[in-house]
């Protein structure tokens, strides 16, 4: 299986604007991103899915590879979806882009889950920490059914008989699958929590989902950033 990893990358985000343009112990972080998605070996190639040209500029000033989207796109999935529908790979990988600390072994395992023919859709969770890592509405929580393919996705901690784990926000896709899920229109669930893998539930569909020992950061505020620059440190 020929296999592929996209960032999607913007600047608008509301919780931190410009983010991926801020500099973690001196290098931008999409370009650590994009750094580290290489490192793994992974992926026969990593593209960086863009329409912000100061984003592009990062790119060129490194030879990185790049992709420049349409501006439209309200969701990561939405945005690479429009420049894979030429692609020649059977597995398609979402990374966000303002993680970027990525873990090799974690990655194996979820895009040689693709193995099994039944899976169309996966990502990645973990156990929580502690319980303000839980009661943080930053912090997607999913819960499972016995065979790990996910039930639910939600801000806020699930009343449930099932253990509510972290969600690691990398999505890998069957190409077909991907086009098909940004196909399919915004539903309910989806805007209320804005948790975009809602969409592909909500129409039937199945996430199989891959745990990992793996902690890394998500930079979504300023706060996280400093959180970042103290784990470089300790590494």
């Amino acid at each position: 299986m020929k296999k592929i990893a996209l960032i999607p990358a913007r600047v608008e985000s509301k919780r931190f604007y410009g983010k991926l343009l801020e500099k973690l112990s001196g290098v931008p972080i999409i370009l650590r991103t994009y750094q580290s998605a290489i490192e793994t070996n992974v992926f026969d190639d990593v593209f960086v899915v863009t329409h912000n040209d100061e984003i592009i500029d990062l790119m060129k000033s490194i030879n990185g590879k790049y992709l420049k989207s349409s501006s439209n796109h309200e969701s990561g999935t939405d945005r690479i979806a429009e420049v894979a529908i030429d692609f020649k790979y059977d597995i398609i990988v979402n990374l966000q882009g303002d993680e970027p600390f990525i873990d090799q072994l974690s990655l194996e395992e979820l895009v040689n889950g693709f193995n099994d023919k039944e899976v169309k859709m996966a990502s990645l969770m973990r156990d929580f920490n502690d319980k303000d890592e839980l009661n943080n509405p930053n912090n997607v929580k999913v819960i499972v059914d016995k065979d790990n393919y996910s039930i639910n996705f939600s801000r806020i901690p699930m009343n449930s008989d099932n253990i509510n784990y972290k969600h690691i926000g990398v999505y890998a896709f069957r190409k077909e699958t991907l086009i098909e899920f940004s196909k399919m229109g915004k539903t309910v669930m989806e805007k209320k929590e804005k948790i975009e893998c809602l969409r592909y539930i909500e129409n039937g569909g199945k996430i199989k989902m891959f745990k990992t020992d793996f902690s890394g950061i998500s930079i979504d505020t300023p706060e996280d950033l400093i959180r970042a620059e103290e784990y470089l440190k300790r590494q």
